[in-house]
């Protein structure tokens, strides 16, 4: 109980000081015209405590919330089509805005009108020609890489054709409607399909069909390595935030859970706080997933010795039925209590693997496995290859977005492993800290990856399934990671 109470110290602490970061910074963005740059650690976890369930279901958002909640996602949307240039886009949601006040549309199509005079200055890339050939060849190679290098095939081969085809000339395969013609089919997959953010929260269904949470069960402490992997998150937020001002807080936030290793989680952030940068977050983010077993293995030989990486842990307990089945409840109760932000991807994560574990649905169960997740996994693939068009993706922005997203994989595996070794010192049983890299949410390849490594330096030491615990650990913590960047940033 002491070292349970330890960690979640260490927990309480580091989250805390990532609220207060969150924090500070919208209190810039809000307050800047007044010169307050400050917002205390209390105040950051005041704003998370009135996102809780627990608060709401007490103080139920009020009519004048709800209006100040919609006008200030009405101003971020504006701002963000003006910021890209989409300047009848941003005319279309003042058009569509229903109950704001006359004074604040007038002042939003003020902003349009001055930026559209001023002219749009795109981000340095190729000239459009050039620029679209180029990202057909981008499209190509990630192509080979699915096919010839087996890297996430399943994603990255519908990805790289998307890319191919909304780079074609004139063909309009993934341009919006205009008048007497219809829009591109990729524009419908997109905006059905992910904007909606439905495509991510049917992928989530159907890996918690495939999920079983038992290792996790049968050992709860390496729930802290899934949560020691999500470090990355918060320090590439950092970096994203200190690139002199080329991303904002939401790019920041949504470039972050590219440290999860979770492609779903990355596309359903990314489409709510930055979808301009969409296609690029998650090209990184699928890429990392599938360069795990090629990232990971030289940072677990650097921070592990032989001697630690040839621990052997005993064999995990049996997990009951009864235990698998209270279990996705439970954590659906305690998300929506505690970070209700959190409940569309916990939620669906969870339905998916009480289908699975309640045996009374094995027809859903089997579909939400098989059928749905891989026509879904099929069009959302192309709908993010229809984000790859040239303008959008072939500019610093992007490097940057490589960069950090890097960055936050390294660390994020890091983080995992050391923690593992820290446990070590207050455990009767030792932990190999191999499974501490399995603690991102690539599963089930990071969990392979620790055994393999494993493996190398003891032929007898099968890690695979303790390493399970922490992975999909992982997929819960970054989702939960994802709920509070929405919670504060959203």
């Amino acid at each position: 109980m002491k070292k349970f109470i330890t960690m979640s110290l260490l927990a309480a602490v580091f989250i805390g000081g990532a609220a207060q970061v969150l924090a500070d910074e919208a209190g810039h963005q809000a307050e800047g015209a007044k010169g307050e740059h400050h917002i205390s650690i209390a105040k950051g976890f005041q704003k998370l405590g009135r996102e809780t369930g627990i608060y709401r279901f007490f103080n139920p958002q009020s009519k004048e919330e709800k209006a100040e909640a919609y006008r200030a996602a009405l101003i971020k949307t504006v701002e963000a089509e003006i910021a890209a240039g989409h300047f009848h886009g941003a005319m279309e949601q003042i058009h569509k805005a229903h109950g704001v006040e006359p004074s604040l549309l007038d002042d939003l199509k003020l902003q349009i009108e001055e930026a559209e005079a001023a002219g749009y200055v795109a981000p340095a890339s190729l000239p459009p020609g050039a620029g679209q050939f180029v990202m057909i060849l981008v499209g190509l190679l990630l192509i080979y890489l699915a096919i010839k290098k087996g890297f996430e095939p399943l994603l990255l081969l519908p990805i790289g054709f998307g890319a191919i085809l909304t780079n074609i000339p004139m063909a309009g395969i993934s341009a919006g409607p205009m008048p007497g013609q219809p829009a591109g089919f990729l524009y419908y997959f997109y905006t059905v399909g992910v904007e909606s953010g439905v495509f991510p929260l049917l992928i989530f269904m159907g890996v918690g069909a495939m999920t079983d949470f038992g290792p996790l069960l049968a050992n709860p402490k390496t729930a802290l390595l899934g949560a020691a992997a999500q470090f990355g998150i918060f320090i590439a937020l950092l970096g994203a935030m200190a690139m002199g001002g080329l991303f904002t807080i939401e790019d920041a936030s949504a470039i972050g859970i590219i440290g999860g290793a979770d492609g779903p989680t990355a596309i359903f952030l990314a489409s709510r706080l930055s979808p301009n940068l969409l296609g690029a977050i998650a090209v990184a983010a699928y890429s990392y997933m599938a360069l795990v077993p090629i990232i990971q293995p030289p940072i677990m030989r650097m921070l592990t010795t032989k001697e630690e990486r040839c621990i052997v842990m005993k064999q995990l307990r049996h997990v009951t039925k009864t235990e698998k089945i209270i279990f996705p409840l439970l954590v659906l109760v305690l998300c929506l209590l505690l970070l209700p932000s959190a409940t569309p991807l916990i939620g669906m994560l969870m339905l998916g693997n009480l289908m699975k574990e309640s045996m009374v649905v094995d027809r859903l169960s089997d579909t939400a496995q098989n059928a749905l997740i891989n026509i879904v996994t099929i069009m959302l693939g192309l709908a993010v290859g229809s984000k790859l068009a040239a303008d959008k993706f072939l500019n610093v922005q992007t490097l940057g977005i490589l960069a950090l997203g890097l960055g936050a994989f390294v660390i994020g595996t890091a983080a995992g492993l050391l923690l593992a070794k820290l446990m070590n010192k207050f455990s009767k049983d030792q932990i190999n800290p191999l499974i501490g890299s399995a603690g991102v949410s690539a599963v089930p390849m990071a969990a392979r990856v620790s055994n393999k490594v494993g493996l190398e330096a003891n032929p007898q030491n099968f890690l695979l399934m303790h390493a399970m615990g922490p992975n999909v650990a992982g997929v819960i913590g970054s989702a939960v990671a994802a709920g509070v960047l929405l919670a504060l940033v959203g």
